[in-house]
């Protein structure tokens, strides 16, 4: 478990790597893979943006995936979701 501050606007997957977690994240954000692929707690679910069509094509390649699973690169953090809970699937 890890806490990790953070600024409205930055991107998910840059506030985790800079916390050293593994997500690799090979495709820099450019919808291209599914490397970055998190599982949003259920409650914070709603409080995402909907996922892209690109977006949801990716995650039918993710290991795991789930109903709440997202890509990190397309999470933009906002006031909203301070405290978002996330699980990094294994």
């Amino acid at each position: 478990v890890s806490s990790v501050a953070a600024n409205p606007g930055d991107r998910l997957l840059d506030v985790a790597q800079a916390d050293n977690q593994p997500l690799e994240g090979t495709c820099e954000g450019q919808l291209a893979c599914a490397t970055c692929h998190v599982i949003v707690d259920a409650a914070d679910f709603a409080k995402l943006k909907p996922a892209s069509e690109d977006e949801e094509d990716m995650l039918d390649l993710a290991h795991n995936a789930t109903r709440t699973s997202r890509l990190a690169c397309q999470i933009r953090l906002t006031d909203a979701l301070d405290g978002l809970t996330v699980h990094i699937p294994k």
